[in-house]
């Protein structure tokens, strides 16, 4: 698939020629090309979008809208082909890409209604001054650019552009460089939907060339990011200077208290596929999971039960049941970092229950999913972020103390407990440091509820009505002279 740029309503190619191969993970053949972009690219698409604010800024809002409405049900009615794109350049399952791309609908039409249900502020004020009353009024802020990563490119993608444009924003967005031919095809079914020349751009190509030079850019008011820690540090230092408006979605390690009293199968089902969806690599995800002594053998002995029917492979095919389709960790290095961090995990006392081998692939970069229990503390696997198919487990019996080791980590994104017990849900729900808690239930970013971490999470919230605020410059305005 060859595909170009997208810059006020033209599809183009780098001001340097050059082109980025596009490698499936699965296959390591080539998935398809896109331009590498340059700052010469960076520099047209950001003064595309500021030329095409002010007429988007002034659209009804309504009509904003009904705009997001129809992308969301091109997205839905393209599903099966976007998700085609999708497994053939970033590696997971079918069946996961479908679950991607709906996800991505969803919330492209939770904003398209959240278009027009924002409200503003009255305020009656002291009357020192005479009769007077405060309004707070929200302005679009201008031009905002959303980079994303390569494990969920498209819901992560309309995390950023749908509440920006719905606030009447222009955005130019950077995919990840190994996983642009998706977004490309997205941003053609916001084109059909009626998105203007210039309200949606998309540059490709290399974080460090083109990224570096959107954040920097001057007239980029807004950068949403999500990434790695480190890559997210070196986004805000380059945003700082400028004051721009940051946010960062970084880094987890979540923990998972299953307590004395949990529906240990319901725990175990759904660790799994926190733990496991997309082989593992999210940000938001299982990562460390802290069972109650009571119940610790019965857990443990059902989640490598389940763990051992995921067959890594192919996305394309699916695998024959009763086993499970696990696509591929999505480059070389992350799989070799992830076989590092598994065998320092044992090295410092934890015994693997099973995976870590390759699954009998000859091409590709897999990893059969693993589970280590009982990991030293000061272990890579539970000091640093793991980010593919390897799960510690390790077992507590002062739930205080599975409450400090939860915390015990420099990320702060999610985290859920599995108990009936309302003192223990309201203790982790204070307590733990984490942007979320989960009760009962998987670890899910709903549309509809702010999202985002502390600590070396990162900053700032994605997803919800309080999304809608990082897009927006509150400005209060007085009325006097009312005598």
């Amino acid at each position: 698939m060859e595909a170009s740029m997208l810059i006020g309503g033209e599809w183009l190619t780098a001001a340097s020629n050059e082109e980025l191969e596009v490698v499936n993970p699965a296959t390591e053949q080539l998935a398809g090309t896109v331009p590498s972009g340059s700052p010469a690219d960076v520099e047209l698409a950001v003064a595309t979008a500021q030329r095409a604010f002010a007429d988007w800024a002034a659209t009804d809002a309504e009509r904003r809208g009904q705009i997001l409405a129809k992308a969301a049900e091109l997205i839905s009615d393209n599903a099966k082909p976007l998700a085609a794109v999708l497994t053939s350049e970033q590696g997971k399952p079918i069946a996961e890409a479908i679950g991607e791309v709906t996800h991505l609908a969803h919330g492209v039409h939770y904003y398209a209604e959240a278009a027009t249900k924002v409200t503003g502020t009255y305020q009656d004020l002291p009357s020192a001054f005479g009769p007077a009353y405060g309004q707070v009024i929200r302005r679009p802020m201008g031009v905002c650019v959303a980079i994303t990563p390569y494990n969920f490119p498209l819901t992560l993608l309309g995390t950023k552009v749908a509440p920006a444009l719905a606030m009447g924003n222009t955005v130019v967005a950077k995919p990840a460089a190994t996983t642009p031919l998706a977004t490309l095809e997205v941003a053609r079914l916001f084109s059909e939907a009626g998105v203007p020349d210039g309200v949606l751009n998309v540059v490709t190509g290399r974080g460090s060339v083109i990224g570096d030079a959107l954040v920097g850019h001057p007239d980029v008011r807004r950068v949403a990011f999500t990434g790695s820690t480190e890559v997210g540090r070196h986004v805000a230092g380059l945003g700082a200077p400028l004051l721009k408006r940051v946010t960062l979605e970084l880094g987890g390690s979540d923990p998972v208290i299953v307590c004395d009293d949990a529906d240990v199968a319901a725990a175990v089902k759904a660790v799994i596929i926190g733990r496991y969806w997309n082989a593992g690599q999210a940000c938001l995800g299982c990562k460390r999971v802290f069972v109650h002594d009571s119940v610790f053998d019965a857990f443990v002995s059902e989640l490598v039960d389940r763990v051992k029917r995921y067959e890594p492979g192919d996305g394309t095919v699916k695998a024959e049941k009763p086993r499970l389709r696990m696509g591929p960790i999505h480059t070389k290095a992350g799989r070799d970092e992830l076989l590092d961090q598994l065998q320092d995990g044992v090295d410092k006392g934890g015994e693997l229950l099973c995976g870590g081998g390759d699954g009998g692939n000859d091409t590709g970069w897999f990893l059969e999913p693993a589970v280590v229990t009982e990991p030293g503390a000061g272990s890579r696997l539970m000091t640093e972020e793991v980010f593919g198919p390897v799960l510690p487990v390790l077992r507590f019996s002062d739930f205080d103390d599975a409450i400090t080791r939860a915390n015990d980590t420099p990320y702060g994104l999610g985290s859920s407990i599995w108990t009936h017990d309302v003192r223990k849900i309201h203790a982790a729900s204070q307590r733990i440091d984490a942007g979320m808690t989960w009760v009962n239930q998987i670890h899910y970013g709903y549309d509809e509820l702010p999202f985002g971490g502390i600590k070396d999470s990162g900053y700032g919230k994605e997803h919800g009505l309080e999304a809608l605020d990082s897009y927006v410059e509150l400005k209060s305005v007085v009325v006097g002279g009312l005598a």
